[in-house]
């Protein structure tokens, strides 16, 4: 399905591996508008349009929280309100599914660290090709950030947003370096090979084996970081999920929990 909202004025595309790390807030200047959440990359969040795999869902009393995740991380969605209209979008859509959200960024301090989530306003299904091409969008938003941030420390800009945000995170030419990396991985879980040939179904089962070998740790590995290792690699959700559910009909695999699995 075609998303219906693909762009809002002012909504940042941004990585949740870069989201995540972020501690400061910039009130707005106009009140009654959302505070500002600043990421060590250069976004500006307050409107957000985000694409991912929703991977989670669970409802705590009137309230669900929800794992949206992309190659670089996942996003923490919260959305209040037993009778929402979001509420309601979020209950319909199968876990996992690719999903397209429209949302506001939120940061509140709490037991003296930071905690970023995203309150969501629409969610919709979409399908891989769709978070690909947010993937690419938002990797060259992100390079262009960071060519900034570059100016910023080099001294040869006149960007003030950017030289708060140096300043906040004391950010370094290394740091950028990794940030670089980290848009690398998101990109390569997105860009295809023209003439690389397809996997079959033994070569998929055997990635995803060895990535829940390799990551399993007391609980298992959960489902969402063998979905996200495994798009690395280049494959697709759904034939991810079909290698999970013969790896368990072999025994190869069960789920110590719900989300989560691990060797046998």
């Amino acid at each position: 399905m075609q998303v219906l909202i693909t762009t809002m004025e002012g909504a940042a595309r941004v990585f949740a591996g870069d989201y995540a790390q972020a501690t400061l807030s910039v009130p707005a200047d106009e009140p009654g508008n959302a505070a500002w959440v600043v990421t060590p990359g250069g976004a500006w969040c307050r409107s957000l349009y985000l694409c991912g795999a929703l991977t989670e869902i669970t409802e705590v009393a009137d309230v669900l929280y929800c794992r949206l995740a992309d190659p670089t991380g996942a996003f923490d969605l919260v959305a209040g309100g037993r009778r929402g209209v979001v509420a309601g979008q979020i209950r319909a859509i199968p876990v996992p599914s690719f999903v397209a959200v429209t949302g506001t960024a939120q940061l509140y301090r709490k037991g003296g660290g930071c905690v970023v989530q995203v309150r969501p306003e629409f969610v919709e299904t979409i399908d891989k090709a769709g978070r690909n091409r947010w993937v690419i969008a938002t990797a060259d938003m992100a390079i262009a950030r960071l060519e900034g941030l570059l100016s910023a420390i080099e001294g040869t800009t006149g960007d003030d947003r950017a030289a708060r945000v140096v300043r906040h995170y004391s950010l370094t030419r290394e740091n950028l370096r990794d940030m670089a990396a980290q848009i690398e991985v998101a990109l390569a879980g997105a860009c295809t090979v023209p003439d690389a040939p397809p996997a079959t179904e033994e070569d998929i089962s055997a990635a995803v084996m060895e990535i829940i070998r390799t990551e399993s740790g007391p609980r298992g590995v959960s489902v969402e970081d063998v979905l996200t290792k495994a798009g690395v690699l280049g494959h697709t959700q759904r034939a991810v999920l079909a290698a999970i559910e013969t790896l368990i009909t072999n025994d190869d695999c069960y789920q110590p929990q719900k989300g989560y699995i691990r060797p046998l």
